[in-house]
Parts: structure tokens; sequence; C-alpha cells
């Protein structure tokens, strides 16, 4: 990776994580041309292993990592010129392969796949992470031996009021709804919502009018439209579509689902088939019905990200080690392919 180059032109950044344990780099900065959307990778640290999942902080001057390994942790990065710098060491998690973050509360929030736990860790006035507050462990399990024979905690994500946090279970084909109490930092579970056994829940992402949630199945290659009730914190599943044309039969492992700005439309990633699915949602938020894929681009998209606006969609192509941009369709919802920037071990993309 080079050394920074124009990181001074006061221009967006995207942060892509990645695995170093396959031969990534770690945390790596991109500069985002403003009108194509196009990425120019400036430089990397691999201060943390495994960086596999970002989440900015909302004042911009902080990032946050999950080290998705067995012994998990996460790390507070600060925003500079030059790059993230490392505030301080990784913090443990006590829990195995934390796989995904959100920033909640005054804490920062990682689902802990290989144990089934969810973390909370304070986070300090200067944006470096606290020891552990409380750690919420899922129980029960589903009926694939091989993928759920226990809980297996995948996402963690905040609903847009900001009072719940949604957990999501691929183990247990579960959707779990917390309060969590700031002072102690204490999470509850107020709710446990059960979707088809089997399914295997990945990810969550919101309706931008707070009303409706979509979850991607991983083990089903579907999504799960629900309303969401956000005075009682009531989840409701609906419909469950495929997000694949029926005459594909080869294994596919959605990986990550993202809503447009304007509700009509959502994309997912297919590992495996290797495409983005495009998604219609109807005006009530209710309905879901696939449009068509498009390929992904490279090789096992293990994450999607839509630049704000919701211009361009952007796919981390893991075992091809590439990011891959689009600019999207404003009427059919269709992302055209414009370019790619290698990123070795690529899993996920961020703007700041």
């Amino acid at each position: 990776m080079s050394e920074p180059t124009g990181t001074a032109d006061g221009g967006q950044r995207a942060y892509i994580g990645s695995f170093t344990s396959a031969g990534g780099h770690g945390v790596v900065t991109a500069a985002v041309d403003a009108e194509t959307g196009a990425l120019t990778p400036l430089h990397a640290t691999d201060a943390v292993r495994n960086p596999s999942y970002l989440a900015p902080a909302p004042d911009g001057r902080h990032l946050y990592a999950v080290s998705e390994t067995p012994d998990g942790a996460a790390a507070a990065f600060a925003l500079t010129e030059s790059g993230p710098v490392l505030l301080a060491g990784p913090v443990p998690v006590r829990g195995a392969d934390p796989t995904h973050l959100a920033l909640w509360a005054g804490h920062l929030l990682t689902a802990n796949y290989s144990s089934g736990s969810v973390t909370a860790l304070p986070v300090r006035p200067d944006g470096a992470l606290a020891e552990p507050a409380a750690v919420l462990r899922h129980e029960g399990g589903g009926p694939n031996p091989d993928r759920q024979e226990g809980p297996h905690a995948h996402a963690v994500l905040p609903d847009p009021t900001g009072r719940w946090l949604l957990s999501v279970d691929l183990g247990t084909d579960s959707v779990r709804v917390c309060e969590l109490a700031p002072a102690g930092g204490k999470l509850t579970v107020r709710d446990e919502v059960r979707l088809r056994a089997g399914s295997g829940p990945r990810h969550l992402a919101f309706h931008p009018r707070g009303d409706h949630a979509y979850v991607v199945n991983e083990l089903a290659s579907t999504v799960t439209p629900c309303r969401w009730d956000a005075a009682t914190g009531t989840l409701t599943p609906l419909t469950e579509t495929a997000i694949l044309p029926p005459a594909v039969t080869a294994e596919n492992y959605p990986s990550e689902l993202v809503v447009s700005p304007d509700g009509r439309f959502a994309w997912a990633a297919n590992r495996g088939h290797d495409s983005i699915s495009v998604l219609a949602i109807d005006a009530s938020g209710d309905g879901v019905s696939l449009v068509t894929t498009v390929p992904c681009g490279g090789h096992w998209p293990r994450d999607l990200a839509l630049r704000p606006g919701g211009r361009h969609l952007y796919a981390a192509n893991e075992r091809s080690g590439n990011v891959a941009w689009f600019t999207v369709d404003p009427r059919t919802g269709v992302p055209e392919p414009d370019g790619s920037a290698d990123v070795p071990a690529a899993s996920c993309v961020v703007f700041a």
C-alpha cells in the first residue's frame, strides 16, 4: 500500500475492513471521487487483527472495528489526515469471533458469532473503549446441525429512534429486541421474535420511514420483511421472499442487505451466486419482490454499502480481493458497474 496521498484535500473517505489472516492489509483508507464514486486506496493499518467490520462515529472523528478472532476484541481509532490511528490496544469483548458492531447509547455493541453473545463496551469521552460493561448470552439453536448447533449472534443494530437494539441470531432463527441501561451498560431482552426455522437470519436493515425492517436470511437465500412498532418495540414478520430466481440451485449464502434512501429498493449480496439481488419494496413497505440480479464484480461479496445519498453502491468481494462500485439507476434500482479497486480480503465498506 502506498504512502498517504492527497489526504488534506477535505474529500470524503471510505474505510475498508479486511481479514489480515487471509492477506488483507487491515483497515484500508480510500479517497472517494465526489462525482463518480470511484475509490482510490491511500494507505492501511494492520494494528488490529481481522478488522472485518467497521463503524464510524457520527462526529466523523473516530472509527471502531471488531477483531474477528477466537479471543475476540474491539478497537477504537482516531481519524486523522494520515489515516486511522489506534487510540489504545484492542479491548477483549469476552466473546468469540465478533462479526458486527454498532454504536448505541454511549456504548459500542458487538455481535459475537461463535459464542452467540452481544457485548456492550462503554465509549470514553476521548473516543477510546472501556472494558465490557455487560455480555448478553443468547440461548437456543435451530434445525441445521452444521450451522445452528447453538446461538450465533451475527448483527446488532439500533432502531431509528435509538430506543431499542435489535440482535440478529443465525443459530436460533430469531431477532432479539433489547434495551440498554446507559448508566451500567446492562442489556435486557424485551422480546425474542422467531423467524422460520432453518432460515438463518444474518443481517437487518430498516426502511427510511422507520416502520419496517428487512431481515436477510443466510441459510435460505430469502428476505423477511417485518413491521416495526418503535413505541412498543414490536417486530412482526410478514412474508418471506426468495432473492434468487427459481432456476438457481447452487449453494448461496447472502451476506448483507441495504435499503435505498427513498425506501423503493433494497439490494442483497449473494456469496456463491456472486451477485447483487435488486429488490423492489412496495409503497406500504410490506411487500418485497425480486427485480433482477447483477454480477457483483468479483467473488464472495461479504458486504454491501451505499454511499450517503444512495447514488453509488459498493460490494466488498472478499475472495477476489476487490471492492467494486456501481451507479444505481434511480428509476429501476439496477446497479450499473463502474469500476473496482484492489483490496485483498475485503470484508466491509463504510464512509466518513
